[in-house]
């Protein structure tokens, strides 16, 4: 497996592909064939849990940059066990849950610092997860509370700030909102990426590529648009090309 692209630019490739396959060996297919043109992967719950912390292994040990997107929402103890537990697989970026408040915050950061720091290796990339990309402001008035999802992405975000996280994880449609009132150098982590060419699926706050790079996404999720398409290898390259062209 090559290492991932790079822009023309020079900068890092910004595009993760979300590995959402049930299986350790397709996983490690598709991961193969898109690596010379992404610029790292994403580890969900199916797959996580189909095939454990191996999976985690494996890929870094073709040297390619992970993102372990398991989103944990615990008590402020059990959260910092389980970021320490990632921290030490070597992941470069992980979830959790800004919902969880800021102490249950806090402690994961510290967690991957400490852990990081232990091991010689520099800290994963704590991102804070505001509200799903799935939800809508009928499903927060199911929740209770504030029914304004970008009223509510913006409380969390400010939290998670407060909190000494340096990125995020939310819609492409709320980075206008949210930039200028975080810390300069924030991470921002946009799924509910999509090219036009895909059937309508869950995703409701959705942003194309390079729609959602010239909003100041720092980083895009690509699940779908790749891993459905008939063609990964060209969905890739033609997403890449979007951005950097």
């Amino acid at each position: 497996m090559r290492r991932p692209a790079r822009g023309k630019s020079g900068v890092p490739n910004p595009i993760i592909v979300a590995l959402d396959v049930p299986t350790a060996s397709e996983a490690i297919d598709l991961a193969r064939r898109v690596a010379p043109h992404v610029g790292a992967f994403k580890v969900g719950k199916e797959l996580f849990v189909s095939a454990g912390p191996d999976i985690v292994r494996t890929l870094r040990a073709t040297g390619a940059s992970v993102f372990l997107d398991l989103k944990f929402h615990d008590i402020p103890n059990t959260v910092a066990k389980a970021v320490a537990a990632a921290t030490r697989l070597d992941v470069q970026m992980l979830t959790i849950h800004c919902s969880g408040g800021s102490a249950m915050m806090k402690a994961a950061l510290k967690a991957a610092q400490e852990t990081a720091a232990s091991m010689g290796r520099p800290a994963p990339l704590v991102l804070g997860v505001t509200v799903l990309t799935s939800m809508d402001s009928a499903a927060l008035a199911e929740l209770g509370g504030e029914t304004v999802v970008e009223a509510q992405v913006e409380r969390l975000a400010r939290l998670a700030a407060a909190s000494g996280l340096s990125g995020l994880v939310c819609s492409p449609l709320e980075l206008q909102r949210l930039k200028p009132i975080l810390p300069a150098g924030m991470n921002f982590v946009t799924p509910g990426i999509r090219t036009g060419a895909e059937k309508a699926d869950d995703q409701k706050r959705t942003l194309s590529p390079r729609e959602a790079i010239a909003a100041g996404a720092t980083h895009l999720v690509v699940g779908r648009p790749i891993y459905a398409a008939p063609d990964p290898v060209a969905a890739a390259q033609s997403i890449l090309a979007s951005i950097t062209g």
